[in-house]
């Protein structure tokens, strides 16, 4: 996600505490920008967490495993 879709996210968040509001358009836009925006940020958390060493007592590296629900 690069800066241009960031400040059109903030500028439908203003529009959106006007009085005018958003129209249909524009919700629908703002919706899939921020769908686009958490997709990111979970994708890179997860990228990070994926490289991410837990280092026990003995100084032994071992590797995050994912959660079983």
């Amino acid at each position: 996600m690069d800066q241009k879709q960031i400040d059109r996210i903030n500028e439908l968040a203003r529009k959106a505490k006007t009085p005018e509001g958003l129209t249909e358009w524009e919700r629908m836009e703002q919706a899939a920008l921020r769908r686009e925006y958490i997709d990111s940020v979970l994708g890179n958390l997860k990228s990070q967490l994926d490289h991410t060493y837990v280092v026990d007592e003995q100084g032994n590296k071992r590797k995050l495993k994912q959660k079983e629900d």
